[in-house]
């Protein structure tokens, strides 16, 4: 599904250059749940952005179900970033003075949906994260947990051929970070492509693959061996 050859990302601040990716080369399966892992500055978002199409490499190649995206324009970018991916961020990324299914909307009128086949969406989207009992609340009103439970719903409501995932759990305590990692977990059962990045350790078990970065580098990339956590 995803395809990354010798990936370069620098920064340029004036004359001083930061080498954030020194030449990354990985492969994700469809249907794989990968975490990213690494101390701060490793280059986990970085990587996971280059991945995303919401930058673009200094050198090297990503190619997503065979589509070499780096050579496509700005606005080829955007609609393939509409048509096959979605975005889960830390901050949620909701619009505070819209509802939870007003949000979930939004994406999928974007994509040229009717109102009406937008409208059921959303509410399976939300009802998948157990969120039917608010839908109708404004984003503004819910707990944290559930905000992200939210964004998960937006996300997903589009069937993205590839979830991601940015450090989702950031924000919360342990309770709702837990709820949060048992939907990404549920979907991923059913067959959902998820690259999540993840500072932390006791989240990283629900992937099935982690990759440790170091430095820009990939240091480790190992399948999980130990049990993984099962959703009823």
């Amino acid at each position: 599904m995803i395809q990354v050859k010798n990936l370069i990302k620098n920064f340029e601040n004036g004359t001083i250059i930061t080498n954030v990716l020194r030449g990354v080369d990985l492969y994700i399966p469809k249907g794989q749940f990968v975490a990213i892992m690494g101390r701060s500055g490793a280059g986990k978002s970085t990587l996971m952005y280059q991945m995303s199409l919401l930058d673009i490499p200094t050198e090297g190649t990503v190619l997503i179900d065979g589509i070499q995206t780096d050579i496509l324009t700005e606005q080829e970018r955007t609609d393939f970033r509409l048509r096959k991916l979605g975005f889960i961020f830390q901050d949620y990324a909701l619009l505070p003075e819209l509802t939870a299914v007003e949000n979930v909307i939004i994406p999928l009128l974007m994509r040229g949906m009717s109102k009406i086949d937008a409208i059921e969406q959303a509410y399976n989207a939300l009802d998948s994260v157990d969120l039917s009992h608010v839908r109708d609340h404004r984003s503004s009103q819910l707990s944290g947990g559930e905000q992200q439970r939210v964004s998960i719903a937006r996300a997903v409501a589009p069937q993205p051929d590839i979830l991601f995932a940015d450090e989702p759990t950031a924000n919360l305590d342990s309770v709702s970070g837990d709820s949060v990692m048992r939907v990404l977990k549920k979907l991923h059962e059913d067959g959902q492509t998820i690259v999540m990045v993840t500072h932390e350790p006791e989240y990283s078990i629900y992937a099935q693959r982690v990759i440790y970065l170091e430095d820009g580098r990939v240091v480790s990339d190992d399948i999980q061996t130990e049990k993984i956590p099962t959703v009823s």
